[in-house]
């Protein structure tokens, strides 16, 4: 085992690759780390965030950290949707830390909808399956995998890493770690800047890897609920006064109308980037297009054009709202005395919830219909500055790893934990070197999946990245 620790060190001062025996034994060990990760159901509703910190603090333990180095902490009336903080000491107590953040929480997924058991780490295909294999149990358990392994080849950065994971970034409402921890133990996490989700590699339709994506600033989401009321009455007896053709109808106002488009530094830098690669495989209808709207933001057509092309494209260009819910009706016999929508909004960064909320009530243009804005998520927050410090090691990587893949800074639909920490002062970027084709991975979906190689590769790329940034002075 020395002898293999002696060889994994040296290997990783001098960017060299492990011998195959060695290189084997460390992916073993990720697999085993991350399959853990994701076994451990962490879904607000039969989940333990809780148990998944401390299954994850007991992999650093093991690799060598202090209990005073391991931090888990819990709310009271929340005692499964914990989290942990991990501390791994630099040489300059004077320099800020670098914190790495990522949530272990996970959206609902019902056994009945899936090909396979949700939350056992199935490898097929190429690709491991489960929920939380890519979001964001991916990025997390490479995070504990990072440290475990430097702390294994005696690394001594110059500056302090820390490590986050927490609890509640999918479900609004939930007790949330990252805002937690910035409204109660700030000292614990501060850093010059963090990382984080929210930006990953890009492939064409092909499976070509056409761009690596980094994060500069999110949208904010927000709920808002229709409500109709209604005297309700005998189904044998219709009336056109029925609530859930009100509701209906107002959705299919929503449905019907696109926010107008905006732009700040990381769309526009986003899409010229694009624009170069649409033209060099082919695409000049594309290309010219993205090319007229950045030249032209009032050019109608060419954003059209784009937006319709592909929904990320879209997603980034403006405010989107989409109908998520529907709950109306009481009885089959009866007329309905209720019916409820929920709409869900990703809004661009300078608009107002309550911009947004009068927009809908407008585009409903009915009284009937009631809109109410729900419970907000958290504070809006501008977007971190893109500077050489942060760029340059991504740009440099990228090109070792993906030639002649471009990095592009991208307005992430959003939202991530990034905004809590954003607006607490703490500059934090998305950025998650694995590769996705337009589905995204399933996230959110059914039969969520991340590519095995991909990952493996972004493993790699992280364990690197990191390291130049903990030894920037």
């Amino acid at each position: 085992m020395k002898n293999l620790i002696t060889c994994a060190a040296t290997a990783a001062l001098l960017g060299l690759s492990l011998p195959s025996s060695a290189a084997s034994q460390d992916e073993a060990q990720f697999r085993d780390l991350y399959k853990e990760l994701v076994e451990t159901n962490t879904t607000l509703s039969a989940g333990n965030c809780t148990l998944a910190a401390e299954r994850m603090a007991a992999r650093l333990k093991a690799a060598g950290f202090s209990d005073s180095e391991l931090h888990i902490f819990t709310a009271p009336d929340h005692p499964k949707e914990g989290g942990l903080v991990a501390i791994y000491p630099g040489r300059d107590p004077k320099l800020k830390a670098i914190l790495l953040l990522a949530h272990i929480d996970v959206v609902e997924a019902k056994r009945e909808d899936w090909t396979r058991d949700p939350f056992t780490l199935v490898e097929e295909n190429g690709n491991f399956y489960a929920r939380g294999a890519a979001d964001d149990k991916a990025e997390a358990a490479i995070w504990v995998d990072t440290l475990v392994r430097y702390r294994s080849e005696k690394f001594r950065p110059l500056r302090t890493l820390k490590l986050a994971l927490t609890c509640g970034e999918e479900t609004a409402g939930a007790f949330n770690g990252a805002e937690w921890l910035t409204q109660n133990k700030r000292d614990l996490i501060d850093a010059e800047f963090a990382l984080n989700e929210g930006a990953s590699g890009e492939l064409d339709a092909s499976g070509n890897k056409i761009a690596m994506q980094i994060q500069a600033g999110e949208k904010f989401p927000q709920n808002y609920r229709l409500e109709v009321t209604n005297p309700g009455g005998h189904s044998s007896r219709p009336v056109k006064d029925n609530a859930i053709y009100h509701l209906a109808a107002a959705l299919t106002r929503i449905q019907g109308y696109d926010f107008p488009p905006q732009f700040t530094d990381g769309n526009r830098s986003y899409f010229k980037g694009m624009a170069k690669l649409q033209a060099a495989k082919g695409d000049t209808a594309t290309a010219d297009a993205m090319n007229a709207f950045l030249k032209d933001p009032n050019d109608d057509k060419a954003i059209a054009a784009v937006a319709a092309k592909d929904p990320s494209w879209n997603a980034t260009l403006r405010t989107t709202c989409v109908a998520t819910m529907l709950d109306a009706g009481h009885a089959t016999n009866a007329l309905p005395q209720r019916a409820r929508a929920n709409v869900n909004c990703r809004i661009f960064p300078g608009v107002s919830a309550e911009t947004v909320r009068a927009k809908l009530e407008e585009l409903i243009a009915d009284p009937a219909v009631k809109v109410t804005t729900l419970e907000t998520r958290g504070p809006t927050s501008p977007p971190p500055p893109l500077t050489p410090r942060v760029m340059s090691p991504v740009e440099t990587l990228t090109k070792e790893f993906y030639p002649g893949v471009p990095v592009l800074p991208i307005l992430q639909a959003g939202a991530t934990d990034g905004e809590f920490l954003n607006a607490a002062g703490i500059p934090t970027y998305g950025f998650e070197p694995v590769f996705f084709g337009k589905d995204l991975g399933n996230i959110h979906g059914l039969n969520e999946y991340v590519n095995v190689k991909s990952l493996m590769q972004g493993r790699e790329f992280l364990y690197r990245l990191v390291k130049i940034y903990a030894d920037q002075k």
